[in-house]
């Protein structure tokens, strides 16, 4: 193959690869704003983010002047007064992606609230619906991050407020949540409601956390004994897998020995356990959950 066919499959590749991560995050936001408007609105609620902001808004407008505006166009409004906000003091350097993103989930959720009926076309309990809209959210959301996407909203209120502020970004979300809800209670929305929109948060957090992280996350296991050679080649040939030797030493005798260090996926756990207690039921052994193991024999690294 000469140099031009293959500088021309590469660019194929790329395309695809663009088109493919483009199509995916549409789906995502499409999923996103069904769980808004199809589980939240109906349930008389709302929660986090700026789709739970634009809720309130809508109903303040509506309650105080008659208006009725679409929850996709607050959120589109909302997260250009934030864009604009975080491109002055942090600087313009926002994705195409995020941009893109934040149109699809706009005019996604003005699609689905002239589809949808505005009544509990579900007609499943209230508390049901918000944990059902978490779950689906929380799916939308999810399979847009790992293409590199984002909704915007507080994402980005939380990067201007990590500029002043040193701040976890995960706090600053929760608490920007919370404010979010209980904002809820001055236009009308009940106590339960809000309560509701509480238990929304958790499950779609929990929802996301387990979509992309749920399928990598692996045991990290230490293993410290005078028979780690025998450890090791057990764990090499009989479990088929990998392990490294560390150099180590002991706090008190100031003995040198080897730790073997065994990452695997958490099934295997188990097996690895009961490998090296048959070999030496005396060892000295931690297990760790770790998040993300890339390479050979766990995930392709991705960037």
């Amino acid at each position: 193959m000469t140099n031009s066919s293959t500088k021309q499959q590469i660019e194929q590749n790329k395309i695809l690869k663009t088109i493919k991560e483009y199509a995916i995050m549409t789906i995502g936001m499409c999923i996103y704003s069904f769980g808004w408007i199809g589980c939240v609105l109906p349930a008389k609620s709302t929660s986090g983010a700026a789709s739970g902001l634009a809720i309130v808004i809508s109903t303040a407008l509506h309650n105080t002047l008659g208006w009725d505006v679409k929850i996709g166009t607050i959120v589109l409004l909302i997260n250009v007064v934030l864009l604009i906000a975080a491109g002055i003091i942090l600087g313009w350097n926002f994705g195409i992606k995020t941009i893109y993103c934040i149109l699809a989930l706009s005019m996604s959720m003005n699609v689905w609230q002239d589809i949808l009926p505005a009544d509990d076309f579900l007609h499943i309990d209230r508390l049901l619906s918000m944990i059902i809209g978490g779950v689906i959210t929380g799916f939308g959301v999810a399979i847009t991050l790992m293409q590199g996407g984002s909704a915007g909203g507080t994402d980005i209120l939380a990067m201007i407020i990590n500029k002043f502020r040193s701040i976890s970004y995960g706090r600053i979300i929760f608490v920007l949540d919370l404010l979010i809800i209980a904002s809820s209670l001055t236009v009308g929305f009940s106590i339960d409601a809000a309560i509701y929109g509480y238990i929304m948060t958790l499950v779609f957090g929990y929802t996301v956390d387990m979509i992309l992280a749920g399928n990598k996350q692996s045991s990290q296991v230490f293993i410290i004994s005078p028979k780690y050679e025998e450890i090791t080649r057990a764990l090499n040939l009989e479990l088929g897998r990998g392990a490294t030797l560390i150099n180590g030493e002991g706090g008190y005798t100031h003995n040198q020995t080897k730790m073997v260090m065994v990452v695997c996926s958490n099934r295997e756990t188990q097996a690895v356990m009961r490998y090296v207690r048959n070999i030496d039921p005396n060892a000295f052994m931690t297990v760790a959950s770790v998040m993300g193991v890339y390479g050979k024999g766990f995930q392709p690294i991705k960037l």
